[in-house]
Order: C-alpha cells, then sequence, then structure tokens
C-alpha cells in the first residue's frame, strides 16, 4: 500500500487550510498513494474561535473533503472538530471514494504541560478501525500515543496500521518524545505506525497562534521491529510518500508476540 503523510502547518483561516490541503492531496494521487494523511487540526489550528469556527465551517469542509476523495480517488485522513455544546470533539475523519464519513473522537485530552485541551474539548470513548484497500486500520490523535493500551486494543481489534495524527506542542525534548513514542508504539502492538505531525511553525515560517500546540514536525512511519520506513530530515511542510509491505507484521507476530505473552489483559 503506497500512502502519503501530509506534514504542514494549518491556521485560524479555515478556507487557507482546505487550499492547502487540495494542494496536498493533488500531489499525493499524482505520486500514486491511495491514502493521504494529514495532522490534527487540519480543519482549523487550535487558538482563540475554535468553537466559533468549528460551527461556522464544519458542514461545507466535510462536503469538500468528502468531494476531493472521490475526485482524486484516495482516502484522505485529517484532524477536524465538531461543536458539542459549549467545547467541540476532537475528530480524527476518514474520507473515502464513494464512502460515508467515519471519525474516531480523540479519547485522550492533552491536559499536560500547561495546557487544558478539555477546557475547550470534550473526550471520546471508543476505539475505531476502518477499512483501507482491504487494510484494517486504527486511528489516534497526538497525546493518545502516549496510552499503550489504546494501540494494543486496536491491534487486537485487527488493525495493521495506526494513523496517529498530531498537532504535538513544542518544548525541549518533544521530538525525541514523539519519535520514540512512535517507535514504542509500534513494538508493544505489533502494528505498522504512521505519525503524522504538524510542521514547526518556525521552520515553515507559517504563523499561528501563540499558546497553542502547534506542532514540531518529526512524521514518521514505522515497522513493528521500531524500525522506520520512512522518515524525511526536516520540520518544515513536506509530503512524504512510502509503500508498505504489511507482511513484516506476521514476522514480528512470530518473532515477538507481545499481545500474545500479554497478561492480565495488559
Amino acid at each position: 500500500m503506497k500512502i502519503a503523510l501530509a506534514q504542514i502547518n494549518t491556521t485560524p483561516d479555515v478556507s487557507a487550510n482546505v487550499s492547502k490541503v487540495e494542494d496536498y492531496v493533488r500531489s499525493a494521487a499524482e505520486a500514486g498513494a491511495v491514502l493521504v494523511q494529514f495532522p490534527e487540526a487540519t480543519m482549523r489550528s487550535f487558538g482563540p474561535g475554535l468553537r466559533e469556527d468549528t460551527r461556522q465551517h464544519a458542514a461545507a469542509w466535510q462536503e469538500r473533503m468528502q468531494a476531493l476523495a472521490d475526485e482524486h480517488e484516495l482516502t484522505i485522513v485529517a484532524g477536524e472538530f465538531l461543536a458539542h455544546g459549549d467545547r467541540v470533539v476532537n475528530q480524527l475523519a476518514v474520507y473515502s471514494p464513494a464512502a460515508r464519513r467515519v471519525a474516531y473522537e480523540k479519547i485522550h485530552l492533552y491536559d499536560a504541560f500547561g495546557f487544558r485541551e478539555s477546557d475547550t474539548v470534550e473526550p471520546g470513548s471508543d476505539i475505531v478501525t476502518v477499512d483501507v484497500e482491504g487494510v484494517t486500520v486504527g486511528l489516534a490523535i497526538c497525546y493518545d500515543i502516549r496510552f499503550p493500551k489504546l494501540f494494543a486494543e486496536l491491534s487486537r481489534a485487527g488493525a495493521q496500521l495506526a494513523l496517529v495524527s498530531a498537532s504535538w506542542g513544542a518544548g525541549p525534548g518533544k521530538l525525541y518524545q514523539w519519535d520514540l513514542l512512535a517507535r514504542v508504539r509500534a513494538l508493544d502492538s505489533n502494528m505498522i505506525v504512521s505519525a503524522v505531525d504538524q510542521a514547526d511553525p518556525k521552520v515553515s515560517g507559517v504563523e499561528v497562534p501563540a499558546d497553542a500546540p502547534t506542532g514540531v514536525g518529526g512524521s514518521l512511519v514505522v515497522d513493528p521491529f521500531g524500525a522506520p520506513i520512512a522518515q524525511e530530515d526536516g520540520q518544515g511542510e513536506q509530503l512524504i510518500v512510502t509503500d508498505i509491505d504489511f507482511g513484516v507484521i506476521d514476522k514480528a507476530k512470530s518473532a515477538l508476540p507481545v499481545l500474545e505473552n500479554a497478561r492480565l489483559g495488559y
């Protein structure tokens, strides 16, 4: 399976974000990808006015994403929001050609490093898998990557590939942690992990809201032995295209059957 990872920066300007997504979807399709994965908060970045913009733009955004998937005949995975009372729901949505939209609602909210996502976001409660080209794919968002049981449950549900989309908060050691966690989640779940972050705005030069998680780059795809399948240098905006051979999963389950050997449900 050929997939593309769109490491981009988004802003509060939803229209500009749509245009950027259109460009990257077109490039992914031209490269022969059957799936293109965007970061968390693709529709609109975190920051002031999030709920109001979500109410105004969510329906049109969803309509455009589905049209793009149909037009280019590939699956689009993108971070977006839905209004929920006085808060929003942080979602990773899947748009496949001629199929209904499927969305995962972020379970683990980023109440860490001085940021409180739960002040504005309602948490989800259910794991979600989807079928893409006959491959079972699990979905996760950003802070979820710190919680191994979620990935174990996705694997037990049949997922071979986990898509993690993030707007990873910057800070000392955070890029290292992002890279390390992607590798460890692949190792302890016998899955391939595709981890896509927002680009580092200090590198890309894109203006983003202050005091919000805005990305550090470092997107990568990791096999179940923790080895990178794809990892490009640079923390700026870029499209990473790679082929995935799922045969490595059977090799990992045979050599390192961590879920089979697990006891007490862990």
